[in-house]
């Protein structure tokens, strides 16, 4: 799509406005924002756009639309979805061998997981090599409260959040301000680093992952903003 409009604004409603017509979603709704901090932020996103609208580059645009389209009509749903990440979370799993590589996965999981079970009472099993472990229903049922609680703005930033990482304790850790993006990050990269540094990386590989972390900071941002 050409670039057709001139002003870029946000109504009283907290509805982007292209030259004071509104922006629609997919699902032809009004793109409303919940607070002046996200509206200006997906606004500046359509006043960033060159000759050409790539939607590529409006990662804030593309998910309030899924908040709105997809999350908010039925948001328990989607948040239990999104809660069954809970039971196979990247945290759970380790090395045994090499030593060292059980080593960093402690010191960057173990945090994540302590600061869950204080905060949620809850108790996790965590298992040497892949094979799923079943978590306690108690910690099932209190991580899937906690996605459920949230609105359907920042569970629309959850999830890719989430699924960017494999970890769900991770991401609610940064939702409520326990980690910051870097840690939680770092963290769920423990594994593919530690390869890198065995094997080397080629630039393929960096090229994903240099995407992959476009589209966290994205909902990182997002989900700041959403969560003021």
């Amino acid at each position: 799509m050409k670039r057709f409009w001139k002003t870029v604004a946000v109504d009283a409603g907290r509805v982007v406005t292209l030259d004071g017509r509104p922006v629609r979603t997919p699902g032809r709704t009004p793109l409303a924002l919940p607070n002046d901090r996200l509206a200006e932020a997906v606004a500046e996103e359509w006043r960033a756009i060159g000759e050409e609208l790539d939607p590529r580059a409006m990662p804030l645009t593309g998910l309030a639309n899924a908040a709105i389209d997809r999350v908010a009509p039925d948001s328990a749903a989607f948040a239990a979805g999104l809660a069954r990440y809970a039971d196979s979370d990247l945290l759970y799993y380790r090395a045994d061998q090499p030593v060292q590589l059980a080593e960093r996965q402690a010191a960057a999981w173990d945090p994540l997981l302590d600061w869950a079970r204080r905060r949620y009472d809850v108790h996790f099993e965590t298992v040497a090599g892949v094979m799923h472990r079943a978590q306690p229903r108690a910690t099932l049922t209190r991580l899937g409260d906690a996605v459920a609680a949230l609105p359907p703005f920042p569970l629309a930033a959850l999830s890719p959040i989430v699924t960017l990482t494999g970890s769900l304790v991770a991401a609610l850790a940064l939702a409520e301000g326990a980690a910051d993006a870097d840690t939680v990050w770092n963290a769920a990269h423990v594994d593919e680093d530690w390869q890198a540094e065995m094997w080397g990386s080629d630039a393929e590989a960096q090229a994903a992952r240099a995407n992959r972390r476009r589209e966290f900071d994205a909902a990182v941002l997002f989900l700041g903003a959403a969560s003021a």
